[in-house]
């Protein structure tokens, strides 16, 4: 899995970096020292789990998680921090576990065993559905889901935006949601180019479902959209996007 590493002190990224790379669970560590360095580190890169400090110099690790919430996909939150008075606000944010410093590869491991049984968990249910379509024009105005020999057809006007992540394409319309194992490229061949846009290297959305454009941390922009969810607009579609909603 792919962490984040959130904290203000170099010393204690170093350390809690070291005892993450010892787990066999662990591909890659990353590190910030702010909410803004953290919120480039998540444009760039399919955070898995952020491990993220309380006392950020003058900011605050709930002001990111509150921010990761609202966000389709949000990695994991493990709070890692000399606190131990937050806890319960900590799982309010929906933290996975709470670590406190002075940090043991024991508890370290706990954590990130934690993690684990959550990505086996979302595992199966991404896998419970096979999306499969017949129809590779992109004048095609539908979108074929097969499931246990059953065959749903989506429309392209219903489905408000679609997802990928660690391999999984999630396609979702109001209250429904289908996962399969193709690519973002797949989906984009199929749908009209004038209602859907790209905003994001593993986000798509329907034009005709975005509410809002408003600006999110470190002069980034997220979307709004009518059914409520907030999508983040990385800063190499941040052009594209500006031009298709304010021409």
């Amino acid at each position: 899995m792919k962490i984040l590493v959130v904290d203000d002190e170099p010393l204690a990224r170093d350390e809690l970096s070291y005892l993450l790379k010892q787990n066999r669970l662990t591909d890659s560590v990353y590190q910030a020292d702010s909410i803004g360095t953290a919120v480039d580190k998540l444009l760039q890169e399919k955070i898995d789990v952020i491990f993220i400090d309380i006392s950020l110099n003058d900011e605050n690790g709930f002001q990111l998680a509150n921010e990761l919430k609202k966000l389709i996909h949000p990695p994991l939150i493990v709070f890692a921090t000399a606190f131990d008075s937050y806890a319960v606000k900590a799982f309010d944010v929906d933290a996975v576990d709470y670590v406190l410093k002075p940090f043991e590869q024991s508890r370290v491991n706990q954590a990130l065993e934690k993690v684990q049984a959550i990505f086996k968990l979302q595992a199966k249910k991404d896998n419970s559905l096979t999306v499969n379509s017949h129809f590779g024009s992109e004048k095609t105005k539908i979108i074929s889901i097969t499931s246990d020999d059953k065959t749903k057809i989506i429309k392209q006007h219903d489905l408000i935006m679609a997802t990928i992540k660690d391999g999984a394409l999630t396609l979702i319309t109001n209250g429904q949601s289908y996962s399969t194992r193709q690519s973002l490229g797949w989906l984009l061949s199929r749908l009209n180019k004038n209602d859907f846009l790209q905003v994001h290297r593993s986000i798509i959305v329907n034009i005709n479902s975005i509410s809002e454009l408003e600006p999110w941390f470190n002069h980034t922009y997220q979307l709004k959209l009518t059914n409520g969810m907030k999508v983040p607009v990385s800063r190499s579609f941040i052009k594209a996007v500006k031009k298709r909603l304010m021409m």
